[in-house]
């Protein structure tokens, strides 16, 4: 299972459809979503205009597609309001800068224009190396999921409207929904701010939340596809 198989199952059997993505990079996961109200945030898109009339014609929710090539922090404070006016945003996928306080912006602002029911999905929350939790500064090869599971921490620790769990797949699936807890942490900022791999790894099940991939299905209630 991966994040397009999550964001695909909750369209088809949730209904979920008014969708945004932080961190597009080449659109891989972007131009195969099937909403007629995508919104596309990255600083620099790895694709040009001939590309996105291709993926048009191979997908015509593409023709709607609402782009904005520039950071996720100035997209919410320049252009968010006006493009969610009327709209409410119903699925998210946070995948942009992998450091704890930018992840925790992304959906925190994210936040602000979803509904009820809506669901937020976020990238490498489950690093599985020490490498690939350090900074972005030191990463020199493989895969860098950052400090996002620090964001998890906070979210758990921080807010209590919030249900926070991480699937064990895909690099580490946090699925963000507005539900009661099903557990909460007591971390305060300075303390996660402290944490290291080191904590991550002693105590990973309960620090994020780690679910089997399979959990996802029953928590939304889907069928397995």
């Amino acid at each position: 299972m991966n994040r397009l198989d999550v964001i695909q199952a909750l369209m088809r059997q949730k209904g979920l459809k008014n969708y945004l993505e932080i961190g597009v990079e080449n659109g891989h996961i972007f131009f195969r979503i099937k909403s007629s109200f995508k919104v596309a945030v990255d600083p620099k898109f790895i694709f040009d205009a001939s590309r996105r009339f291709g993926k048009a014609i191979l997908n015509p929710y593409n023709l709607t597609n609402k782009y904005f090539e520039k950071t996720s922090d100035d997209f919410f404070a320049q252009d968010a309001q006006q493009v969610f006016a009327g709209i409410t945003l119903q699925l998210a996928l946070v995948d942009g800068m992998h450091e704890y306080l930018f992840a925790l912006r992304d959906v925190e602002n994210t936040l602000t224009y979803m509904g009820d029911d809506g669901v937020i999905i976020m990238h490498d929350c489950n690093p599985q190396t020490a490498g690939a939790a350090g900074r972005f500064e030191d990463w020199e090869v493989g895969e860098w999921n950052g400090d996002v599971w620090k964001t998890i921490i906070h979210l758990r620790s921080q807010r209590p409207d919030l249900n926070i769990f991480v699937l064990d797949c895909d690099q580490g699936l946090g699925i963000v929904t507005r539900r009661k807890p099903e557990s909460k942490l007591d971390f305060t900022p300075a303390q996660i701010q402290s944490l290291t791999y080191d904590d991550l790894v002693k105590d990973r099940k309960k620090l994020i939340n780690l679910k089997p991939a399979d959990y996802f299905y029953e928590y939304f209630g889907l069928k397995a596809q």
